[in-house]
């Protein structure tokens, strides 16, 4: 157990990207016999400067404020449990996006080593809109639609989880990362290699964090939700919902939950746990405005991201693994990338 002489920040972060398998890589990260994850995940606390968070203003915004842990004391609390010779990790995957979080991190923790996960931005920003969707939260059943709205919902104080285009502009959030912290202390990993190698990937991140191999359970599958078409049901359940999310800010967030249980249940009442694929044209107009910003992101890292903008049966990860899922050329219609929550099994990670 810590000492009170030993109550300090933690030794790394798991900083992004949200819906890019973060949840998957901190249960991961939290079997490791060498690590002690703190024992609220996203806590977000350098995202508040010891301030409380920002008043966000989008559906379920206000009760999921109640969580953030902002005040320095309740956050070193966190790592309380952790052994003094374990390193001591976070994931808020939204530290990548917010430039205050990076600026704090590296004058607060100046020797930390930071993680990222980087997933195909389209994907990503779909596989975030759909989170939000099957929630009722999202009230728009256009992806495209709802991405036009993002600049008059960021003017509105909508909070980070519904800026889908901008969470996905990983060039400018890597260029001003690389200028507060050095390169051998950031390690940006692929959302596809934790998806595809998920041993290997985890072997990286271990030598990267200086701590042995070790055997690691199966990646559990997380928070699976069951698609929905829009239609009449959806039209009058999802309202419900979101009305109780702006009541919900008046009760503790576990309250809210619990209440809102039944109403998500009967939202998700014969749904499908297939979910559609961005249509080629669909896919084309999501990559557009992304294109420059991943020329960015390879001349920062001096790596290709070719992938990203090409053609790829995304399929399952099943068929990922069997190679039906390869590459073609043919430029931005990719449909979305296979879930790391799709609800299948994953194979044991072992070092």
């Amino acid at each position: 157990m810590s000492s009170s002489a030993d109550r300090r920040p933690p030794d790394f972060f798991l900083i992004g990207a949200p819906k890019a398998g973060t949840t998957a890589l901190h249960a991961a990260l939290s079997q490791h016999p060498g690590i002690n994850m703190s024992r609220v995940k996203e806590p977000k606390y350098y995202m508040c400067g010891d301030s409380p968070p920002p008043a966000y203003k989008g559906p379920g915004d206000a009760h999921s404020n109640q969580e953030w842990v902002w005040q320095r004391e309740r956050y070193l609390d966190l790592f309380d449990d952790a052994p003094s010779d374990r390193l001591r990790g976070e994931s808020t995957p939204f530290y990548l996006y917010n430039r205050d979080a990076r600026r704090r991190i590296a004058a607060d923790v100046p020797q930390a080593r930071v993680i990222a996960v980087l997933r195909d931005p389209v994907d990503r920003a779909y596989s975030n809109w759909m989170h939000l969707w099957m929630d009722g939260l999202e009230p728009c059943a256009d992806v495209l639609e709802a991405v036009r709205r993002e600049p008059t919902r960021i003017d509105r104080g909508w909070a980070p989880f519904w800026h889908y285009q901008s969470l996905g502009m990983y060039g400018r959030q890597v260029a001003d990362l690389y200028d507060h912290l050095p390169r051998e202390q950031v390690l940006l990993v692929r959302y596809r290699e934790l998806v595809d190698e998920p041993s290997l990937t985890l072997d990286r991140v271990f030598g990267f964090l200086g701590v042995g191999r070790a055997e690691i359970d199966t990646i559990p599958s997380d928070n699976s939700r069951r698609f929905v078409q829009d239609g009449p049901r959806v039209r009058a359940i999802a309202p419900v919902i979101r009305a109780g999310a702006a009541l919900g800010q008046f009760l503790p967030p576990e309250v809210w939950r619990r209440i809102s249980r039944p109403l998500v249940a009967q939202l998700h009442r014969n749904g499908t746990t297939s979910r559609p694929r961005l249509t080629p044209e669909q896919r084309a107009t999501l990559l557009e405005p992304h294109l420059p910003d991943i020329e960015l992101l390879e001349r920062v890292t001096g790596e290709s991201f070719a992938d990203w903008k090409g053609y790829r049966d995304g399929g399952s990860f099943e068929t990922r693994r069997s190679g039906d899922g390869a590459a073609v050329p043919r430029p931005r219609s990719a449909p979305g990338e296979a879930e790391l929550t799709d609800g299948v099994e994953r194979p044991a990670l072992r070092g």
